[in-house]
């Protein structure tokens, strides 16, 4: 199931569906925090049960059977920790480019923000972090089931210029490809990234999931 406002070019075997209206003005959609994303609580939702929810710009390259594993709460996808080029002081950081959730049990969590939207932007940085504080509970994905593409798998410090990024291990599941270098922007000759993860030249791995997958 695929929630966009373009349904353009999808294959016909994935259903599609609006993303639903919280009230969000133009100004609130474009604001950091990625407040939009609240919706995936949205009572037109409720009918799914439990799902498991993956951005875009994420690859998918092993089985993804143990997330359906989980029951209860929601389980996010642990952004802290090794995700961060220093440590931050802040342990665990819960993150929504791959959680699982009931959209049905967790609707608090969009009801407490529609309570009142401004005071939730202007309180929480994002949108994942207010859902992890109106969670009924939260867990964590175990390191190395999804991988930060430019985190761990690229190099620092100019040595990117000199080596290839890493192929993902074979335990992991998922490579998310967050802020930059989106995918796309891999599939040039020239350079790519910003520093410290300053690449050059196409990603062999990269190029033969495009080939397989398409894109």
């Amino acid at each position: 199931m695929c929630l966009t406002d373009d349904a353009a070019g999808l294959d016909d075997a994935i259903e599609v569906r609006a993303i639903p209206d919280i009230g969000l003005s133009d100004a609130d959609i474009k604001r950091p925090g990625v407040w939009r994303k609240l919706a995936l609580y949205h009572p037109n939702l409720h009918d799914l049960g439990r799902v498991l929810f993956i951005d875009l710009d994420m690859a998918v390259v092993g089985d993804l059977a143990r997330f359906f594993d989980v029951a209860t709460g929601v389980t996010f996808l642990n952004t802290g920790e090794s995700w961060r080029p220093a440590p931050t002081g802040q342990g665990r950081e819960a993150g929504t480019g791959v959680f699982s959730f009931d959209p049905a049990a967790e609707a608090g969590i969009l009801a407490a923000f529609q309570a009142d939207p401004q005071d939730a932007m202007d309180t929480y940085q994002n949108e994942q972090d207010f859902a992890a504080a109106h969670a009924t509970s939260v867990a964590f994905w175990p390191e190395g089931w999804v991988l930060s593409f430019k985190r761990h798998l690229c190099h620092r410090y100019g040595l990117g210029l000199l080596r290839k990024p890493r192929a993902p291990a074979d335990s992991a599941s998922i490579v998310a490809f967050h802020g930059h270098p989106r995918p796309a922007e891999t599939r040039t000759a020239g350079l790519w990234g910003v520093p410290p993860h300053l690449h050059r030249g196409r990603v062999r791995w990269l190029e033969d999931y495009y080939a397989r997958f398409g894109g």
